[in-house]
């Protein structure tokens, strides 16, 4: 078998060689590592560190910047954090639609999230060092920016890599990082700033990112494995085949019949020369332009894109969750270190120990809300997540020793943070259900709808807690009260065929049988 180079062919007039054609593209030496480099665990795992990075890096910022404000000179100190905390989400609602619209457009993911890491390191080092607050507010900014870009192409990659049987079990996997974000940042900050200065929390952020960033280098997507082994674009399918689309790699119904015809040929006989392998991998190569330039023609505008979401009540549905997630997951931060003070005397320390009964539940909960959002469908999954959680809400109001205290704020977030699971499965068969909406635009409008609800939330809370005689009480009530009208939203709207559809279903033909049946005893 001749090697590329001697097949490569030449210009007549000027002896260059011409530009590599697929095929030939697909003769060259695979990389290093590539199947596991391009596997469903190495790529989540990856995108599951990436929002533990995220989290982590907010998590430890936050609780310095008070005092950084304070040794710069600065008063009101309270208040200019809050407008630090303002930039970062209104960063990230800002950038969000940009971002979605610009992954989908190039099908790129891998470049945009090294950027967004480089952004992330680059904000870490201006706030470090920032002189003057409008540094800081541009570093915030710049976060902002970062955050978004790891959280909506992240997820975008993970649905681009995971068949669609088990994408709810992975992103469950990936929503982990956020809790152990939450769980790690804030102890490891406080602990870095005792010993080192307020340079220690920045200077680990910096490390980790870092780490990342070249976790992100080793990360090859399944729609460039597969030039190399064509039997790798056969994991990714999508069950709707009313539509031919871009699934995992680019290709076209046409494709995917030439590739399922190679496929089994190149594992037998790829110990002996890869010939065959490099043959098959090249029919698919051969046909991504013409898939890609079908795909990009069905690419909506940024506002033909917000109206068919707008449109679609089944879009909408999750995206409207999300929002109400952002607002009960942030109402209690400001008012709870308050509480658990005037109720139970506990210090910066106890209360430490409170967040961690939070955090740790939905290291199992997450994983598991993706499972049975699998096997049992994202309505089931929602649904029992918002009921369990109402009554956790009503009961976590009323006053009662510390460990009945810490047992319901434990069942509380075992179910609440569990909800993530299932809507991002649910956004992620809105993808394959309109055209023209691809992975990061549904991810966009999730990513902005948790920036306006975090943003919002703390605000509801400390107003509540701060006007309200029974501050605390009022908090709870009206998370419950969100839970409620979501409920009510889930039953009508969320999902494919809707839980209320599914019940009416079910009573019209449980009442055509009985009418059959009665008539059968009348004759």
């Amino acid at each position: 078998m001749p090697s590329y180079d001697s097949v490569t062919s030449r210009s007549a007039s000027t002896g260059a060689p011409s530009k590599p054609t697929g095929a030939k593209r697909a003769r060259k030496r695979p990389p290093w590592a590539l199947h596991w480099r391009s596997s469903i665990w190495f790529i989540t795992l990856a995108v599951g560190i990436g929002v533990t990075t995220d989290i982590l890096v907010y998590s430890m910022i936050v609780p310095v910047l008070p005092f950084r404000l304070q040794d710069l000179g600065y008063a009101d100190v309270s208040g200019l954090v809050g407008w630090l905390l303002f930039a970062y989400s209104a960063a990230i609602v800002i950038s969000t639609p940009f971002i979605a619209y610009l992954s989908e457009r190039f099908k790129n993911r891998r470049v945009p999230l090294l950027c967004g890491l480089v952004a992330l390191i680059g904000s870490q080092i201006m706030l470090m060092e920032a002189p003057t607050y409008w540094v800081m507010a541009l570093a915030r900014v710049l976060q902002g920016i970062s955050g978004s870009v790891i959280w909506v192409v992240g997820l975008a990659l993970v649905c681009d890599t995971v068949p669609e049987a088990v994408v709810g079990k992975q992103l469950g996997f990936v929503m982990i990082g956020m809790s152990l974000g939450f769980l790690v940042g804030p102890p490891v900050a406080g602990a870095l700033d005792n010993r080192f200065g307020f340079r220690g929390p920045f200077i680990f952020g910096v490390i980790v990112t870092s780490i990342e960033f070249i976790w992100r280098l080793l990360i090859i997507e399944r729609k460039d494995a597969v030039q190399w082994d064509a039997s790798l674009g056969s994991l990714v399918e999508s069950s709707n085949a009313a539509r031919e689309r871009v699934v995992a790699y680019g290709a076209t119904t046409e494709a995917r019949k030439s590739e399922e015809r190679t496929s089994e040929v190149p594992t037998q006989t790829v110990s002996e020369n890869g010939a065959v392998v490099a043959e098959a991998a090249s029919r698919v190569c051969a046909a991504l332009p013409a898939a890609t330039d079908v795909e990009f023609q069905a690419q909506l505008s940024i506002l033909g894109l917000l109206l068919t979401l707008i449109k679609s009540s089944r879009a909408m549905t999750p995206v409207l969750l999300t929002l109400a997630y952002g607002v009960v997951m942030t109402s209690q931060e400001p008012a709870l270190p308050l509480y658990l003070q005037s109720a139970y005397s506990f210090g910066v320390s106890k209360v430490g120990l409170i967040y961690i009964a939070a955090v740790v539940p939905s290291f199992i909960s997450s994983p598991l809300a993706g499972w049975y959002a699998d096997h049992s469908g994202t309505v089931t999954s929602t649904l029992i997540c918002l009921l369990c959680s109402l009554p956790f809400w009503i009961l976590i109001a009323f006053k009662g020793n510390v460990a009945y205290f810490i047992a319901m704020f434990a069942f509380l977030n075992f179910f609440v943070a569990a909800l993530v699971s299932p809507i991002t499965a649910e956004l992620a068969a809105v993808t394959r259900s309109l055209e023209g909406v691809g992975y990061g635009h549904v991810y966009g409008a999730f990513n902005m709808a948790y920036g306006v609800g975090s943003a919002v939330g703390p605000v509801i809370g400390g107003q509540l807690y701060d006007h309200v005689p029974r501050g605390w009480m009022a908090i709870c009530l009206f998370d419950a009260g969100l839970v409620v009208i979501c409920t009510f939203i889930t039953v009508c709207f969320f999902g494919d065929p809707t839980a209320l559809r599914s019940i009416s279903t079910y009573l019209r033909t449980r009442r055509r049988w009985s009418e059959q049946r009665n008539g059968m005893t009348a004759a």
